[in-house]
């Protein structure tokens, strides 16, 4: 008796379950990585993102040593808004709790809602910068000449002079950038419309 054929169709048809099975596994992880690795990056502190944590003990300080950080403001486009910090640097003793107010603007004709992300500068700084409250990530809707202030509390931590990558820095940057919000989310410069990037608003 002959050995039966081998059915091609059938073989092909396995090729694309497997496959179709594959690349829905990897939509999956994709969207299962976002929130995975922005938990990563807010416990480390990897690539710029400050941690989150409660404050230090008073004693933990370091009132002999301190660090300069600095505040840097922008409004995407798309949100016709005014930014700015209340200062454009503090000096931070290490491990002391510090807290700093921001104050947005609505300088448009309707609400609008807006949403800010950040960043520290140097990357190896996000580490040791330790958000305490943020008013990140809080999308806020504010009516036409509505004028809101929003505050920061950190500290740096002081095991920034344990690192050889870091002991040596005494400066960093604080940066901000308010987009327009959609459903809570930051809306890309793609889909935006006005303002300038990266521009700079005084109060």
């Amino acid at each position: 008796m002959a050995a039966p054929h081998p059915n091609p169709g059938r073989g092909a048809n396995r090729t694309a379950l497997a496959c179709a099975g594959l690349a829905v596994g990897m939509v999956g992880l994709a969207f299962a990585s976002v929130p995975l690795y922005d938990a990563f990056c807010k416990a480390t502190g990897y690539d710029g993102t400050p941690r989150q944590g409660p404050a230090l003990a008073a004693s933990a300080a370091r009132t002999n040593d301190s660090m300069v950080v600095h505040f840097d403001t922008n409004v995407a486009p798309g949100l016709p808004w005014k930014f700015a910090p209340e200062t454009n640097s503090v000096e931070a003793k290490l491990g002391e709790t510090k807290t700093v107010f921001f104050r947005v603007q609505n300088t448009g004709t309707k609400p609008s809602t807006g949403v800010a992300t950040f960043n520290v500068q140097p990357g190896l700084m996000g580490g040791y910068f330790v958000k305490i409250a943020c008013f990140c990530f809080n999308a806020q809707t504010l009516q036409p000449g509505e004028t809101l202030d929003v505050p920061v509390v950190f500290y740096v931590d002081p095991a920034v002079r344990d690192d050889s990558n870091t002991a040596h820095l005494t400066e960093m940057t604080l940066s901000y950038t308010y987009f327009a919000s959609k459903n809570g989310e930051p809306v890309t410069a793609a889909a935006a419309n006005t303002a300038t990037v990266g521009q700079k608003r005084e109060f």
